[in-house]
């Protein structure tokens, strides 16, 4: 069987806000969202004070603590983008749901920060006193997943992904390959994130984070020959995949089609990039799609603003793909939002496709000579009638992902 998929729905939860309209407004207006956490100054050893998290984030009274109690902060930024998505495809009360042809693919690089610390007390200090029956619930890398899946009442299939940077995107291939091939007529795929601190150490400690802790607003820095790092995000974004049958039995509006996607690793080193596979990735997803490289319009890149990342990336991207196709990161608004961006970016690529424009990459002044000869978007949005678009994504561990999709 090879079905086609379609996207009939999305919902998000981010900095920059939680609706299409907020997040259209913001990219117009080019908003970096990033800004100082002072609440990190009690972690004096820590360079890097920026972040851009989601503001006033609270789950609606409808949400009681029986309904929340086994979630932490991601699998809660998860359900609400999970509902605005079900919401906008017309499923949030469809049988289909629950039926057995729906399923979950949803990722996050770690689960929430606040339960592991539950454990801590017992290995520091040997006390039961903070675990109890809900904590590994909320630590486990897959509890946005699972989460998801119980309060919506999926019964259909479950596919996790913990691939830092690709979960997102690694989340919505799955669903496509599970569709296509005909084990679900829909799937609830994404990713989430929260912020945490000891996110940010990581980066610190092998000087891949942003510390221009006095100006918030100049970083992160993708692809330009200032940039010092990246900038953590958090925030979650979910999308409704079925097949096109399905969607179009139920009438459903279709946002988009999904042609291609392509997965692999590097299998040479834990966090260097490797831009040999980044390009195989690459040229897989145009294999997977039956297109060109010509027959991209955009490509929405991963961009993150480190160094190695930034020039491997590029140097792949012009090798596969040539210097003609207008390029972007979102992550200069959003900052790295790990297990979300290639969902966010995913999504918001789709809405930017849809109306015919494309936005620049912030803070992109003067293009580090080293990340090629690309056609950086930069300074202003800009007009483009697409047809397909790239989207990207690359994680620790030299996990790879490539999606592509068709305007419809």
């Amino acid at each position: 069987m090879n079905r086609r998929v379609v996207i009939t729905g999305g919902g998000t939860v981010s900095a920059l806000g939680n609706s299409w309209a907020t997040v259209r407004d913001a990219l117009r207006s080019k908003t970096n969202s990033v800004r100082v956490m002072e609440e990190w100054e009690q972690y004096p050893d820590l360079k890097t004070r920026l972040a851009a998290p989601v503001q006033n984030f609270e789950m609606p009274e409808r949400y009681t603590l029986k309904k929340t109690r086994s979630m932490g902060r991601v699998a809660k930024l998860g359900i609400i983008a999970t509902e605005q998505a079900l919401e906008s495809a017309g499923l949030l009360n469809d049988p289909v749901i629950k039926n057995g042809m729906t399923g979950v693919s949803f990722g996050s690089a770690t689960g929430s920060s606040d339960a592991a610390l539950e454990f801590f007390n017992l290995l520091e200090r040997q006390s039961m006193s903070k675990i109890n029956g809900t904590t590994y619930l909320r630590m486990m890398s897959h509890t946005a997943a699972i989460n998801i899946s119980v309060c919506f009442g999926t019964t259909g299939r479950m596919q996790t992904t913990s691939t830092a940077c690709t979960a997102g995107s690694q989340g919505i291939g799955f669903a496509y390959e599970t569709i296509k091939s005909g084990q679900q007529d829909v799937m609830i795929a994404g990713g989430a994130e929260e912020l945490c601190p000891t996110q940010a150490a990581v980066f610190d400690t092998v000087y891949a984070a942003s510390v221009r802790n006095e100006q918030p607003e100049s970083t992160p820095r993708p692809f330009d020959q200032a940039r010092d790092g990246l900038v953590l995000g958090e925030g979650a974004t979910t999308l409704i995949l079925e097949s096109y049958e399905h969607a179009m039995a139920r009438n459903a509006t279709i946002l988009a089609e999904v042609v291609g996607f392509a997965t692999n690793t590097d299998g040479k080193h834990i966090v260097r990039p490797n831009q040999a596979m980044m390009e195989s990735v690459m040229a897989m997803a145009l294999k997977s799609a039956e297109l060109t490289a010509t027959e991209i319009d955009y490509i929405s890149a991963h961009g993150t603003g480190t160094e190695h990342g930034d020039i491997a990336e590029s140097c792949a991207t012009e090798q596969v793909m040539g210097n003609a196709v207008p390029i972007s990161s979102l992550k200069s608004y959003t900052g790295h939002t790990l297990g979300a961006c290639g969902a966010f970016e995913a999504w918001a690529g789709i809405h930017m496709m849809n109306e015919g424009w494309f936005a620049p990459t912030l803070n992109l002044v003067d293009v580090d000579p080293r990340c090629g000869n690309l056609d950086y978007i930069r300074e202003e949005n800009r007009t483009i009638t697409a047809t397909h678009f790239m989207s990207n994504n690359f994680a620790f561990g030299g996990v790879n992902t490539s999606l592509v999709f068709r305007k419809i």
